[in-house]
């Protein structure tokens, strides 16, 4: 997928005028990327839309209007969106209640990389984590990491040709028994490494 530029950003007068329609637009396409492990972890795949949407935001909340300033948030969300030969995910630890997520979140340290994806016969695909910045200390993990799981050509092949998607994840203290994703979510996620 091209990366995003100056051109296909709003102004934040227009953006307000069509922030109610875009954002309906943007909850309908992520319906098919969001993806359950388990009761607590969630995977939100990235796209340009995505990441479209996140960007108009942040301009929006900071009231960013200068050329350097947006570019600036170009440069820090441009890389959530996948290239071709990958998948890119928000990867969430969700507890509603604060100790407990507090617990969690301590017991979990190392979890963003024992997500597995599955296809076919061949190795599990783990991803590559938080590239831009370390997320966790010796005490805890963060509840948000950014992941990029890269697929060799003969993976992508069989994702393009119908395979199956199974999505996995085996730490210590949180255990996902692979299982394949439904068909929308799959195809979904196909279309990414069309790009």
């Amino acid at each position: 997928m091209p990366q995003l530029t100056r051109q296909d950003l709003w102004s934040l007068e227009s953006y307000s005028d069509k922030r109610n329609d875009f954002r309906r637009k943007v909850m309908a396409h992520k319906k098919n990327r969001r993806v359950s492990i388990g009761e607590h972890c969630r995977l939100y795949f990235e796209d340009q839309l995505t990441i479209q949407y996140q960007i108009q935001e942040m301009l929006r909340i900071e009231k960013i209007f200068e050329a350097k300033g947006i570019q600036e948030e170009l440069d820090a969300y441009n890389p959530l969106i996948p290239t071709g030969s990958n998948l890119k995910a928000t990867f969430m630890i969700e507890y509603d209640d604060p100790e407990e997520r507090q617990r969690a979140l301590e017991q979990l340290i190392g979890i963003e990389t024992k997500i597995a994806i599955n296809v076919e016969d061949f190795d599990p695909v783990y991803p590559f984590a938080d590239e831009d910045l370390e997320r966790e200390n010796d005490h805890k993990t963060s509840a948000v990491h950014f992941l990029r799981f890269e697929f060799p050509d003969a993976v992508k092949s069989a994702i393009l040709n119908g395979s199956d998607i199974k999505i996995g994840l085996d730490h210590p203290h949180y255990q996902v028994t692979p299982y394949a994703l439904n068909q929308q979510v799959r195809d979904t996620l196909a279309k990414d490494l069309k790009s």
